[in-house]
């Protein structure tokens, strides 16, 4: 079982999100977290528009105005908790599973190919005109005169000018070719980095494809493990009944849920808010005389009245809910145990009392007309059981009470139908160690109506699971240690058991292991009321209940790194 504790101070929110999938946990706080935050973002920016909206009418001396607005903003609270039980009749709470799947596509723009640059066109030696006549009077000068003489002068004087140009068009055809070289490394460069950035982008691709196939993979395997009715599914489904439930921002929202399989039965210990999370303002007068602004509050009647409508319409708010998600008949009946959290003014401290309760079958639930009922009168026509003045928080005594004297016993996951003959259960993963042992000895007691609780995650510390048999012969509680060991197990396992036997008050104690148990292990769990059961014991239960599996000690050594024996 995991759990993560989940805090909001500036929303005064409080949530203990467990499962028994840490990713699903995880994923149920992250969406949590998401929509705490957004909550508090537009908390936040109507806090500001109203500030901003107050000074701007300040700066216009305008305060008859914000005193109207004040008011107009304390009507639409009360109006909002006036009708709790209305608006959720006005909603589906059926879990659309479809709608959970995660359908956006990766939304990070593919890089976009870079702009090469481009190359400046590769000189040419008739760009120059090298080979034409060279210009200039001197010249024609030399071809007026005809000698031998002065032609050798002209070609001499040509041949040089010829000269100079090659090695102009040489220089600069070698500056071209390093300004070619330049654009080219750089483009080289651009293209490099292009390329980077494309296996970059596609492994992040990839990872937030494979991401989202985990998370509907996960998603559609929880809607299987409901529709299957498993108990653990079935108490996730409703919290995320309820947690989509909409409320006032400072009601605490905040819920355990208990299931039964076997009598169908779902009980729910809901925190109503405290009175004064319950909006009493109705309206905002300015007096000029003064320049002061007066509140003007409900009447202590009034809000008494108030106060325990909110509640009764919780209560039956929770249940529609619940019922009408109930898409499977997984739940026959529900029984609601309203809590509030309060200060003793005796004391000055904190205490939590039940102060109503209800029991409604599903069948006569459903009989009800909810948008024609009094919450009050509906309530007793339930048989609820409560004071007829819930704001004087007096306590009742629960009709069912949620079992929390052990804080140790968590909800189990199902291990059992996952494994093959070719799962080693030496390498398995301890947690999934520990929920197998449960699966096996639930599957040898529950035909005698035995009952098997599992701890919270102990790693060898202390009891793993607890058995409750109802025999009046042989029965009581019997502790188990389960060991999930690749070594013989010694005696100071079987010495710590048979101290918590004595410290449970329980009638025996077994020791489960993969491997042995070492001579001294044996002999000191003689005439006590020790059992051993050793990896063969353990593959026999297993087989005995339909499993197959196998015990490989040197393969687990190798899968948890740890040292092989030669």
């Amino acid at each position: 079982m995991y759990y993560i504790e989940m805090r909001h101070e500036g929303l005064k929110r409080y949530r203990r999100i467990q499962g028994s999938d840490k990713e699903i946990v995880e994923a149920k706080s992250a969406m949590l977290a998401a929509s705490w935050k957004e909550l508090w973002e537009r908390k936040q920016a109507a806090e500001k528009k109203r500030n901003e909206r107050e000074g701007y009418l300040r700066r216009f001396n305008d305060k008859k105005q914000i005193a109207a607005e004040k008011t107009l903003e304390a009507q639409r609270a009360i109006e909002d908790v006036n009708n709790i039980l209305s608006f959720t009749l006005k909603v589906k709470d059926v879990i659309r599973w479809e709608e959970l799947l995660p359908s956006s596509d990766y939304s990070v723009s593919k890089p976009k190919q870079p702009k090469l640059l481009k190359a400046p066109r590769e000189p040419q030696i008739s760009d120059s005109n090298l080979y034409s006549k060279p210009p200039g009077l001197f010249y024609f000068l030399l071809l007026f005169f005809n000698s031998d003489k002065v032609k050798k002068l002209a070609f001499e004087y040509s041949q040089s000018y010829r000269d100079e140009q090659k090695r102009l068009f040489n220089s600069s055809h070698k500056q071209w070719e390093q300004e070619k070289n330049n654009i080219e490394r750089k483009n080289e460069d651009l293209l490099n980095e292009y390329k980077k950035d494309i296996e970059v982008w596609e492994n992040n691709k990839l990872v937030f494809l494979k991401r989202r196939e985990l998370e509907i993979a996960k998603i559609l395997e929880k809607k299987d493990r409901y529709l299957k009715k498993e108990l653990g599914a079935i108490i996730d489904y409703c919290e995320m009944v309820l947690a989509r439930s909409e409320y006032p921002e400072t009601f605490p929202q905040q819920y355990e849920l208990s299931y039964n399989p076997e009598n169908k039965l779902l009980l729910v210990d809901y925190f109503f808010p405290s009175l004064n999370e319950v909006p009493k303002l109705k309206e905002v007068k300015y007096n000029k005389s003064l320049d002061q602004f007066k509140e003007y509050l409900l009447s202590e009647t009034a809000f008494n009245e108030l106060y325990d409508k909110v509640l009764y319409e919780i209560t039956l708010r929770t249940i529609h809910e619940l019922y009408e998600a109930d898409v499977i008949d997984a739940i026959a009946s529900i029984v609601f145990n309203g809590y509030v959290k309060s200060i003793d003014e005796g004391t000055g401290r904190e205490v939590t009392a039940c102060i109503l309760s209800v029991q409604a079958n599903r069948e006569e639930f459903l009989e009800i007309n909810l948008g024609n009922v009094d919450p009050k009168a509906c309530f007793k026509a339930l048989k609820g059981i409560g004071s007829s003045k819930l704001h004087g928080l007096a306590a009742v005594a629960p009709i069912i009470k949620m079992d929390k004297e052990d804080k140790r016993f968590v909800t189990p996951y199902t291990v059992v139908n996952n494994i093959n003959d070719t799962t080693n259960i030496a390498a398995m993963d301890w947690q999934d160690f520990e929920n197998l042992i449960r699966e096996l000895f639930e599957k040898e007691f529950a035909p005698e109506g035995g009952e098997v609780k599992i701890t919270r995650a102990s790693r060898d510390e202390g009891v793993d699971a607890v058995i409750f048999d109802p025999d009046p012969l042989r029965g009581g509680k019997i502790v188990i240690q389960a060991k999930r060991y690749t070594n013989v197990v010694g005696v100071s396992a079987v010495r710590d058991l048979y101290g918590t036997v004595m410290n449970e008050g329980a009638m025996k104690g077994i020791l489960v292991t993969t491997t042995d148990y070492g001579p001294d292990a044996y002999k000191f769990a003689q005439d006590k009321p020790l059992t051993l059961l050793n990896g063969g014991n353990l593959l026999h239960l297993l087989e005995k209940h339909g499993h197959k599996a196998k015990i490989d000690i040197r393969e687990a050594k190798k899968i948890l790194g740890e040292k092989v024996d030669d």
